[in-house]
C-alpha cells in the first residue's frame, strides 16, 4: 500500500468529521442566536459576545474556538477577538431571505440522528417515518425553503407560466401538494389575492402549523390547509394549478398519486414541479452538493418513502426519472423551466 495515500485519506476522513463538527457548531450559532448578535458587530472579544447574547460563558467560548478553526469566524489573536464577516453573515444571520442556509444546520442533527434507524433498516427493510424525525426536522425544512418561496415564488418562478399567471388572477384554483407549513400556497395568496388556494399534508402537526402561518400571514380567508392526500378528492374537485415542490421523490406511492393529481387537473390547467437539482447520472452528481443530496436521501427523503413501503426514488431522482413518471402517469406535455437556481429544477406538465 501507499502510505502517503494512506496519510492524505486519514486527513480526508478528518476534514470530514470536522465539517459534522461544524454543523452541529453551527446549529447551536442559528439556534441560540450567536450569528446574530455578531453580524455587523465587527471585532468582539468573548465578554461583549456574552453580554449581547445572554448565553453561558464557558460554552461561548469553546463556541467561538471551534468557529474559528471551522473557517466561520476571524480571529484576532493580538487583541483576543472574534468576527463574522459580512459575507458569512450574508449566508448564516439572514433569516427569512432566499439566501440563508441556517436550515441546513437544523437538519444536521435530525438527519444523523435517524442514523441509527436507518442502519437497522439496511438489514431489516423499511425505514423511518417522517413522523420519527420530530419537530425539529419540521423547523429545518421550512428555514431551507421559507425564504426562497417568500421572495421569489410568486415574483419570479411561476411568472414563467404566463397562461397560469392569468388564470390565477382571475380568481383560479389552486392544489398545493406536499403543502409542508404552507410557504408556496401562502405566497401564491399574496401575490394572487382573487386565487384560492388548499394546501394539503398527510402530516397533523405540519398543517396545524400551516393554519397558524396563514392567520400570521393574513390570507386565511382565501387559504385552506387540511391533512389529506389526493386520493380523498372526488372529481368535483378540479385546479388551475396544481404544485409538487421538492416531494415527488419523496411520495410512498409517485405513479398513483400522480394520476390522482393529473385526475384533479383541469384540461387545460398545469402541474408545476420543483424538484433538487441532481444530474441523471452519478459521475456527474460528484460535487459537495451531490454529497449533501445522497445525505439527504439516505437519512430522509429515500427512507421515508421505503418506510410507508414505497419505491424510494430519492432526493437525486434527476430530471429523466421525473419526465419518465410525469409521461407514464399520463401527462401528454411536460417541459424543463428555464429558471435560475443553484440547487433545484423547475418543470411544468399538463394533459
Amino acid at each position: 500500500m501507499d502510505k502517503e495515500k494512506i496519510k492524505a485519506f486519514a486527513e480526508h476522513v478528518y476534514r470530514d468529521m470536522a465539517g459534522a463538527m461544524t454543523v452541529g457548531m453551527a446549529y447551536v450559532g442559528t439556534r441560540t442566536g450567536l450569528f446574530r448578535a455578531m453580524s455587523g458587530a465587527g471585532a468582539l472579544g468573548l465578554e461583549a459576545i456574552v453580554e449581547r447574547t445572554g448565553l453561558d460563558r464557558r460554552y461561548v467560548q469553546e463556541w467561538l474556538r471551534g468557529m474559528v478553526t471551522a473557517g466561520y469566524l476571524d480571529y484576532d489573536a493580538t487583541a483576543e477577538t472574534y468576527a463574522l464577516t459580512d459575507e458569512a453573515a450574508f449566508l448564516l444571520a439572514s433569516e427569512g431571505t432566499d439566501h440563508f442556509m441556517g436550515g441546513l444546520f437544523y437538519m444536521g442533527p435530525v438527519l444523523l440522528g435517524a442514523a441509527p434507524k436507518v442502519a437497522e433498516a439496511f438489514s431489516d427493510g423499511g425505514g423511518v417515518r417522517f413522523s420519527e424525525f420530530g419537530p425539529e426536522c419540521v423547523v429545518g425544512l421550512d428555514m431551507i425553503n421559507r425564504g426562497q418561496y417568500e421572495q421569489r415564488f410568486g415574483s419570479y418562478w411561476i411568472q414563467s407560466m404566463p397562461d397560469v399567471v392569468e388564470k390565477l388572477n382571475d380568481g383560479g384554483r389552486v392544489l398545493d401538494v406536499g403543502c409542508g407549513v404552507g410557504r408556496v400556497s401562502i405566497a401564491i395568496a399574496k401575490a394572487f389575492p382573487n386565487a384560492r388556494i388548499i394546501g394539503l399534508d398527510p402530516d397533523e402537526e405540519t398543517i396545524r402549523q400551516a393554519n397558524q402561518a396563514a392567520v400570521d400571514a393574513g390570507v386565511e380567508d382565501n387559504v385552506e390547509f387540511v391533512a389529506k392526500v389526493t386520493g380523498d378528492f372526488g372529481p368535483e374537485h378540479t385546479f388551475d394549478l396544481i404544485t409538487a415542490c421538492d416531494c415527488i421523490h419523496d411520495f410512498s406511492a409517485p405513479l398513483e398519486t400522480l394520476k390522482e393529481m393529473k385526475a384533479l387537473l383541469k384540461p387545460d390547467g398545469t402541474l408545476f414541479v420543483i424538484e433538487p437539482k441532481a444530474a441523471d447520472s452519478l459521475e456527474d452528481n460528484i460535487h459537495s452538493l451531490g454529497t449533501v443530496y445522497y445525505g439527504f436521501s439516505l437519512f430522509h427523503c429515500m427512507t421515508q418513502s421505503l418506510a410507508e413501503g414505497g419505491p424510494g426514488l430519492g432526493t437525486c431522482m434527476g430530471p429523466e426519472m421525473t419526465a419518465s413518471l410525469l409521461r407514464e402517469a399520463g401527462f401528454g406535455r411536460f417541459e424543463e423551466l428555464d429558471i435560475r437556481s443553484q440547487t433545484n429544477l423547475f418543470y411544468a406538465a399538463g394533459h
